[in-house]
């Protein structure tokens, strides 16, 4: 049984306002984090750990592998994104997972049959995007459909990505999936603010390297976490290119606690180490 209802979820600033008319403006609302600073933002870094119970009015966010994230609430709600079916030697079961279609290592065709929610970023039924807009406990979860490249030649699948947005304690928290083009200003506006956001900086089989910069610089979120980096080389290479206008953090922990107060006061990539569930619970 969940702690909290659905109605009782915090309300968070997600959604952009928006002209529906072509050339929209996008307006962000404020972050919290322009007017309050982190008392103890490496701190709370530092103590996080997944199998503890998540702080109120916060959100824990764990690197897993490659793309994939378990994001906990105090409501005791578990979401994995990119879900390619192993989680580690832990045999843990989420509340949700979310897959996407462009290659199999972010997502598996022989779910945990135990997971009760399942959310493909494609559309399994044929053409056009899947929609989903899930409120359970204290999270809505949402998407925005993206194409990606069809096979070498060239081609677009149209609509193969999505990219899900978990709406928790007030944060808007998003992923990216496997974007292989910058987001219209529709999707900017779909997407809205985004106080998180985990990013592939692989700079070839997502989206290359400075049309990524680009879009971070767009969404400008508090918080960027990089996945889907293959080399320390190639994650080198992607803070180089954000060092001139976000902090760098690197971390050796693999999880995180964040929440509205505590989101640093300049806009920061926090560099987690991806630890599969099980391979070796230290406290971080």
């Amino acid at each position: 049984m969940y702690k909290r209802q659905a109605q009782d979820r915090r309300p968070s600033h997600c959604i952009a306002l928006v002209e529906n008319v072509p050339g929209l403006e996008v307006i962000h609302r404020a972050s919290w984090s322009d007017a309050i600073a982190p008392a103890s933002w490496r701190d709370e870094i530092e103590r996080a750990n997944w199998r503890d119970e998540v702080p109120a009015q916060s959100v824990r966010i764990h690197y897993v592998d490659h793309a994939m994230f378990l994001i906990q609430t105090p409501g005791a709600l578990s979401m994995v994104t990119d879900y390619s079916g192993f989680l580690g030697p832990e045999d843990y079961v989420p509340d949700v997972v979310t897959m996407n279609r462009a290659h199999g290592t972010h997502w598996t065709a022989s779910p945990d049959p135990r997971i009760p929610n399942v959310l493909t970023g494609w559309n399994p039924d044929g053409p056009g995007p899947i929609e989903h807009y899930l409120e359970l406990g204290d999270v809505l979860i949402r998407n925005v459909a993206t194409d990606i490249r069809s096979g070498f030649g060239g081609g677009v699948a149209p609509d193969g990505n999505s990219i899900f947005v978990f709406e928790a304690e007030g944060l808007c928290i998003g992923h990216l999936g496997h974007l292989h083009h910058e987001p219209t200003p529709e999707q900017f506006a779909a997407i809205g603010r985004l106080d998180v956001v985990m990013a592939p900086v692989d700079g070839g089989m997502t989206l290359d390297l400075p049309s990524m910069i680009s879009v971070l610089q767009r969404l400008r979120s508090s918080v960027v976490i990089p996945m889907h980096w293959f080399s320390l080389g190639g994650l080198q290479t992607f803070l180089a290119g954000m060092q001139d206008d976000f902090r760098i953090d690197v971390r050796e922990g693999s999880s995180m606690e964040v929440s509205l107060r505590s989101l640093p006061s300049e806009p920061t990539i926090v560099v987690l180490r991806p630890r599969f569930l099980g391979a070796g619970d230290a406290v971080e």
